[in-house]
């Protein structure tokens, strides 16, 4: 008898790994079809304008289009290219959390601060990131701190209004209990302000990260650095030689980089959602 039991115990233990790997792969594939359906859409919907002959020279099918980007992937200059650009985006957009962490963090909680500039980091987030550039180039020169300032600029004041809308959120009576409980200044604002803000602090990063992602492809079609190849570099030299294929192909792996940081935001999102037991699941 008790050996059956132990054997019963031993199949549960083995069944368990198999149940995880399939709801692992349920989940995958949940999360792979309707992207995969509405790619096969688009092309289906490009297809049939290219076979109409509408704009025949402009844009070219999909088929001549996704062969073009393969070719220039197997290509180190394409690689090159998104490194650099990636590489501007990741340090400008560190910059851009930075200071838009400082700057919403003493805005939130300093009232003549606020009363100061507040109404000026929204003004800031609603200015367009190219009336920066003349600005930023007579500032930097055609150089990377040019590009990076602009980032900056464009992606900061998301990220502190974020910031600071999350703490303006912060129930009072979770304020009263951390106070109760023997929290002051800074320990408050670590332990207490910010776990409460992280909802509308992860979605003042993701609209930041927008903001950054158009201010940099935005720059490097107008700061073009000598020897340094990136994705907005090779936008404008396929444009200029009406070379719409390798164009389009550029076009495709720019909207392919901005869906896997989509992506990421989105996994932390519902990580967050999860963790405040918002999603119905444990």
């Amino acid at each position: 008898m008790a050996s059956n039991t132990l054997a019963g115990l031993d199949a549960l233990d083995l069944d368990v790994p198999a149940r995880d790997s399939g709801r692992l792969g349920y989940r995958a594939w949940a999360w792979l079809w309707p992207k995969a359906l509405a790619v096969a859409l688009v092309i289906l919907a490009w297809e049939l304008v290219h076979l109409t002959g509408w704009k025949k020279y402009v844009l070219p099918g999909p088929g001549v289009t996704l062969s073009n980007l393969w070719d220039q992937a197997q290509t180190a200059l394409l690689w090159h290219a998104i490194r650099t650009t990636l590489e501007r985006a990741v340090i400008g957009f560190a910059l851009a959390v930075l200071i838009g962490m400082v700057v919403g963090a003493l805005v939130s909680r300093i009232p003549p601060l606020r009363a100061a500039v507040g109404s000026m980091i929204t003004a800031l987030q609603t200015m367009p990131s190219i009336a920066w550039f003349p600005f930023a180039i007579i500032l930097f020169g055609e150089t990377t701190s040019a590009i990076l300032f602009v980032i900056v600029l464009g992606a900061a004041p998301s990220i502190a209004n974020g910031l600071i809308t999350g703490v303006d959120y912060t129930p009072p009576l979770l304020l009263k209990a951390g106070t109760l409980m023997g929290l002051r200044r800074l320990s408050l604002y670590r332990h207490l302000i910010l776990p409460a803000s992280l909802p509308s602090f992860v979605a003042g990063l993701k609209q930041g990260w927008a903001f950054a992602w158009r201010s940099l492809l935005a720059g490097e079609l107008l700061v073009l650095i000598a020897n340094q190849p990136s994705i907005g570099v090779l936008l404008s030299t396929y444009q200029a030689q009406a070379d719409m294929a390798s164009t389009v192909a550029i076009m495709i792996v720019i909207l392919i980089l901005g869906l896997c940081v989509d992506s990421a935001f989105g996994a932390a999102d519902r990580a967050i959602r999860r963790r405040w037991g918002l999603t119905g699941t444990g």
